[in-house]
């Protein structure tokens, strides 16, 4: 079962970065979810993919009797979860409110901020 996750994750990442080498805006923004879920499932695989009790101690009992999941992978992955969605709908925003203005979602096309003419500065130091 890991193995296939693990094939999974890997397939999202190839995605994931085809699309951020896009020149088009929606298609980085697409990346970039798809890198989010792809990490998300990356955290969950590394917590161990088990078939365990949750980790609930029963009202008549002090500790854990058996063997029980791992809740901090879960935890790490539903916030993961909010945060990725929050920025990806900033994100969308923000390219869609550059769209409006420019009226292009090429990113070559959205150098209009960049001074024409002049030297570049230097690359490296």
């Amino acid at each position: 079962m890991e193995s296939l996750l693990a094939i999974l994750v890997g397939a999202l990442f190839t995605v994931a970065i085809y699309l951020f080498l896009s020149k088009h805006i929606i298609r980085i923004l697409m990346g970039a979810a798809i890198l989010g879920n792809a990490v998300n499932l990356l955290i969950f695989t590394a917590g161990r993919v088990t078939r365990e009790v949750p980790p609930i101690i029963p009202a008549s009992a002090d500790a854990l009797s058996d063997a029980a999941a791992n809740p901090l992978p879960q935890a790490l992955i539903l916030t993961a979860i909010v945060i990725s969605f929050s920025f990806f709908a900033f994100l969308l925003v923000l390219g869609y409110r550059a769209f409006q203005e420019l009226e292009t979602d090429s990113s070559d096309e959205m150098r209009v901020a960049e001074p024409v003419g002049e030297q570049s500065p230097p690359a490296g130091y």
